[in-house]
């Protein structure tokens, strides 16, 4: 699968596949996985929000790490990284939409700093999408960075879920993240959880699924 049309680290990397056939899906999500991470480690969600009709792709990061600095750090220190990543996604959805499973059926869901990434591509697109799903991340970028992009997000589900006292994710930036993405149209439900570690929980699940489940009903 060819990756976009920019030249950057992540072009031209592995993209795995996993759910229905794309020409059998009746919907899809585009995982992205954390830093030091791979497309098979986020890929094991499938199994766990198993929702049927649903198509999963994960792209893989070069390196295993999509920008080499903190999400907070300047824009400008983690490119092009962030870039090429998120040109990843736009050739996903592109992929997805010439298989006839558009923007309003996918997915978006990222854990740690594919989660970043994730919310970081709506904020810049907004549309409608089918949902996005930000574990343990929140808006790429220091304090102040513009975020007046055109464009609504139409009412998009959008789950965000962190630990309140997540040692990569400061909660500041999960809440300034949910209100920014409310500004712009998204229907945003926020959970921060007490003394939780960097991880996926129960309850997190639970709500990507009834996500997906809306989106198949």
């Amino acid at each position: 699968m060819e990756t976009n049309k920019i030249t950057g680290p992540h072009q031209g990397r592995p993209v795995l596949a996993a759910g229905e056939p794309l020409e059998r899906a009746k919907a899809a999500m585009i995982m992205i996985h954390g830093r030091g991470a791979s497309a098979e480690d986020i890929l094991s969600l499938a199994g766990e929000v198993n929702q049927p009709g649903f198509a999963y792709l994960a792209p893989q990061a070069a390196e295993y790490t999509w920008y080499p600095n903190s999400f907070l750090a300047p824009i400008a220190s983690n490119e092009p990284g962030i870039s090429s990543g998120l040109a990843v996604i736009a050739t996903l959805l592109e992929h997805l939409t010439s298989a006839g499973i558009g923007p309003e059926r996918t997915i978006l869901l990222g854990f740690s700093q594919g989660a970043c990434l994730s919310l970081e591509f709506a904020s810049r697109n907004p549309r409608r999408y089918g949902g996005i799903a930000g574990l343990s991340g929140g808006l790429i970028g220091p304090d102040g960075t513009p975020r007046d992009y055109p464009g609504s997000l139409q009412e998009t589900p959008v789950f965000l879920g962190c630990s309140d006292r997540d040692m990569h994710i400061p909660k500041e930036r999960v809440q300034f993240s949910s209100e920014v993405l409310q500004k712009q149209g998204g229907a945003v439900t926020m959970r921060l959880y007490p003394n939780m570690g960097h991880t996926v929980n129960d309850d997190e699940l639970e709500a990507v699924r009834a996500m997906m489940a809306s989106i198949i009903t």
